[in-house]
C-alpha cells in the first residue's frame, strides 16, 4: 500500500484552480496553464481600441468581441509593438475582472473566468507617465473551454503622439460584461461634435441630402462623407443628420438592400448615442458584428440632430471588393429605434453611380428607376385628374342632369369610364412598385398606397351590387359609396406628398410646394362648383340644360387649370 502512496506521490503534478480569473503565474506568455497547446487556426474574436494614437496619461477604451462564439475566460495586458512586458494601468470600477499585478506592476493585466459566456468585454486603460516605445498594442487571450483557446490575439497599433500638457480628463470607463450579440461603441453624447461640408471634392467624398446642403449651416441636411489615409488602409467617416432614432450609411454592389456593409449612429436603450456595425442579408434587419480595428469614435445628440464620426481600418465587405477603396454605391438612411434595436429606415438616399471614396468628389442622389417613376406618374394622373374628374362628374352633374334622361346617361358613362381608369391605373402602379422593390418597405407612404389600393379595389365591386333608385335603403348605399370616395381620395393625396418628399431632394423642396398649390387649386374649383350647385337649386328658372353648361364649363377650366401643375410634377418625376 505503502508503494502505491510513493507512485503517486512521484507521478502528482501540483493542480491549482482560479475560477476567479487571478492567473498571474500567466503574465508572461498569456497562455491558460492548461497543458493543452493554443489554437493555430485564425480566433473568431477581435480586440479593439477607441484611438489610433494617444498622448502621456491618456485614458484608452477596449473592447474583446467575440464574433458569434462566446468565450468564458480572457486576459489583456498592453505591451509595446515587439515588447514582452505589460504596461500602464487598467481601471476596474464595477464588474467582476480581476486586476493582477505582473512583473512587478500593478493592475498591468485584466482577466476572468466565469461560467457564462460573454461575446464582449469593455475595458479603460491609462497610459503610462514614463515612457519609452512609439506605440502599443492591446494582446489578449481567449478561452472557450478547457482544451480550446488563443493567445496572442492583437489590436490595431496604437500611436504614442507625444506628451500631454495636461493629463486626459476623459472619464473612466468600467469593465462590464454583456451576452448581447451586439459589437458595439457607446459614448455619452458631446455638444462640441462639427460636421461641416468643408473639404468637400478636394480633401473628401461628400454625400448629402438636398443637394449641396450644408450640415454647419442646415439642420435639415443629411450628411456623410468620407476621407481615407494616404499612409495606411483607415478611412475617416463623418455622418449627420435629423433623426429620432437612428441615421445609418452603407457600401453596396448594387443600389438595393442585401449584402451590404454598414455603420449605424443611434439611441440605445438608454437614450445613449452608440455606433454599430452590421452587415444586411436580404431585406430583414442587419445583423449586428463586431466593429473590429474602429477607432476616434466620437458623437453627439443636440436638437433631435444625430451625428459621428469615427475612424475604421477594416476592409470592407461585400461582394467584388478587393480594396479600401473599390468603388460602391453609398447608401444613407434614417429611422426610429426601440430599445437600442433600429427600426424599418424612414427614408434612404443612394449614389447615383459607383464611387471610389479614395478620389474626393461631390455625389448625386440616385436617380429613381424608371419603374417607381411610372409608378409615381400613374398615381399623381389616377388621383389628381381623372379620380377628381370622376368625383366632381358624380357630385355635381348628376344633379343637374335630374329630369333629363340623356344628361343623365352621360354623367354617369363619364363617371364609370373615368373611375374605371382611376382604379385600374392605381392597381397598375402598386403592381410596378410592389414588384421593383419585392417586398414590404417601410415608412408611412407604402402603408397609404395599400390602404388606397385596397378601398378603390372594393369601392367599385360595391357599387355593381348596389340596389335600385328607388329602395328604401338606397341612401345607405349613397353614404357609404360617397365617403368612401371622399376617404380614398384624402388618403390618395397624403400618400403623394409622402411619396414627393421621399424623391424630392432639391434644397427648396419645390415638388412638394407644387403638389400644394394642385390641391389648393382644386379645393378651389370644389367651392365654386358647390357655389354654383346651390344658387341653381335657389334658382328655379334656370332650366337643366343652361345649368349643365356652366357645370361642363367649370370642369373644362378645373381640367384645364390641373394641367401646369401635372405637367411640372410630372417632369419633377421624370428628373428624379
Amino acid at each position: 500500500m505503502d508503494r502505491y502512496i510513493l507512485i503517486i506521490a512521484c507521478v502528482l503534478r501540483a493542480v491549482r484552480c482560479y475560477s476567479s480569473g487571478e492567473v498571474t503565474e500567466a503574465c508572461d506568455d498569456m497562455a491558460p496553464q492548461h497543458f493543452v497547446t493554443a489554437q493555430q487556426s485564425p480566433a473568431p474574436f477581435s480586440v479593439t481600441a477607441d484611438r489610433s494614437s494617444f498622448k502621456e496619461g491618456d485614458e484608452i477604451t477596449v473592447w474583446l468581441l467575440a464574433d458569434s462564439t462566446p468565450f468564458i475566460g480572457f486576459m489583456l495586458q498592453a505591451r509595446a509593438v515587439n515588447g514582452n512586458s505589460p504596461l500602464g494601468v487598467f481601471t476596474v470600477t464595477g464588474g467582476e475582472a480581476q486586476l493582477l499585478t505582473c512583473n512587478g506592476q500593478p493592475k498591468s493585466a485584466v482577466s476572468h473566468t466565469s461560467a457564462s459566456a460573454k461575446l464582449s468585454i469593455q475595458g479603460t486603460w491609462r497610459a503610462p507617465t514614463s515612457y519609452g516605445f512609439n506605440s502599443i498594442q492591446f494582446s489578449a487571450s481567449f478561452v472557450i473551454d478547457f482544451s480550446t483557446f488563443w493567445v496572442g490575439v492583437t489590436s490595431y497599433p496604437v500611436t504614442f503622439s507625444g506628451t500631454a500638457a495636461t493629463p486626459a480628463n476623459s472619464t473612466s470607463i468600467p469593465i462590464t460584461s454583456t451576452t448581447s450579440a451586439s459589437s458595439t461603441a457607446v459614448f455619452p453624447s458631446q455638444s462640441s461634435l462639427s460636421i461641416s461640408s468643408a473639404g468637400c471634392g478636394s480633401s473628401k467624398v461628400c454625400f448629402r441630402q438636398p443637394l449641396n446642403c450644408d450640415p454647419g449651416v442646415s439642420p435639415d441636411c443629411y450628411f456623410l462623407s468620407a476621407m481615407t489615409s494616404i499612409r495606411d488602409t483607415a478611412i475617416h467617416l463623418e455622418m449627420t443628420g435629423p433623426s429620432d432614432g437612428y441615421i445609418a450609411i452603407g457600401f453596396s454592389d448594387d443600389q438595393m438592400m442585401g449584402n451590404d456593409e454598414i455603420f449605424i449612429c443611434g439611441r440605445d436603450s438608454n437614450g445613449i448615442i452608440q455606433l454599430q456595425h452590421a452587415y444586411s442579408t436580404g431585406r430583414r434587419r442587419p445583423d449586428i458584428v463586431p466593429l473590429g480595428n474602429v477607432s476616434d469614435v466620437k458623437s453627439s445628440m443636440k436638437d433631435d440632430i444625430i451625428s459621428c464620426s469615427f475612424t475604421t481600418r477594416n476592409p470592407i465587405s461585400i461582394p467584388r471588393s478587393v480594396r479600401s477603396s473599390s468603388p460602391y454605391y453609398l447608401m444613407f438612411a434614417h429611422g426610429p429605434t426601440s430599445n437600442g434595436e433600429i427600426g424599418h429606415h424612414t427614408s434612404t438616399f443612394l449614389s447615383d453611380t459607383k464611387m471610389d471614396i479614395s478620389r474626393p468628389q461631390g455625389i448625386t442622389n440616385a436617380i429613381q428607376p424608371p419603374i417607381i417613376k411610372a409608378h409615381g406618374a400613374l398615381m399623381l394622373i389616377a388621383w389628381m385628374t381623372t379620380g377628381s374628374l370622376g368625383m366632381i362628374t358624380a357630385r355635381y352633374l348628376k344633379d343637374v342632369a335630374n329630369g333629363e334622361e340623356c344628361l343623365h346617361n352621360v354623367w354617369f358613362l363619364v363617371h364609370v369610364f373615368l373611375m374605371t381608369l382611376t382604379v385600374a391605373a392605381t392597381i397598375i402602379a402598386f403592381i410596378l412598385s410592389f414588384s421593383h422593390v419585392r417586398g414590404w418597405s417601410g415608412g408611412a407612404h407604402p402603408v397609404l398606397g395599400g390602404v388606397v389600393v385596397i378601398l378603390a379595389f372594393f369601392q367599385p365591386i360595391v357599387a355593381m351590387f348596389r340596389c335600385g333608385p328607388h329602395h328604401r335603403w338606397r341612401f345607405l348605399f349613397n353614404w357609404s359609396h360617397a365617403l368612401n370616395a371622399v376617404a380614398i381620395k384624402v388618403l390618395a393625396v397624403v400618400a403623394i406628398f409622402t411619396g414627393l418628399s421621399l424623391i424630392d431632394s432639391s434644397e427648396d423642396k419645390w415638388l412638394l410646394k407644387v403638389m400644394g398649390g394642385f390641391v389648393g387649386w382644386e379645393a378651389t374649383l370644389y367651392i365654386l362648383l358647390d357655389v354654383h350647385m346651390r344658387c341653381k337649386c335657389s334658382d328655379n328658372k334656370e332650366g337643366a340644360s343652361e345649368s349643365a353648361c356652366k357645370a361642363l364649363l367649370l370642369l373644362v377650366l378645373f381640367f384645364l387649370g390641373n394641367i401646369p401643375f401635372l405637367v411640372a410634377l410630372l417632369v419633377g418625376i421624370a428628373m428624379s
